[in-house]
């Protein structure tokens, strides 16, 4: 019974959006070796990671 039933559970698809690759320039840039993402892209990504991102939309600080 249990394996019947989760078959059954309706399967997700991923978003298109975060199927897509990274684009240099519109997502990131690369700055000495690293790259670092943009506002852009933190917003469509939809939350903050609290790692103190450069252009983070959501004004986390770090203390």
């Amino acid at each position: 019974m249990f394996f019947m039933r989760w078959r059954w559970k309706k399967k997700v698809d991923p978003e298109p959006e975060k199927d897509q690759p990274l684009e240099p320039g519109r997502d990131y840039y690369e700055e000495h070796g690293r790259m670092v993402f943009t506002a852009e892209f933190l917003l469509r990504r939809g939350y903050c990671c609290q790692s103190g991102c450069r252009h983070c939309p959501y004004s986390f600080e770090e203390e």
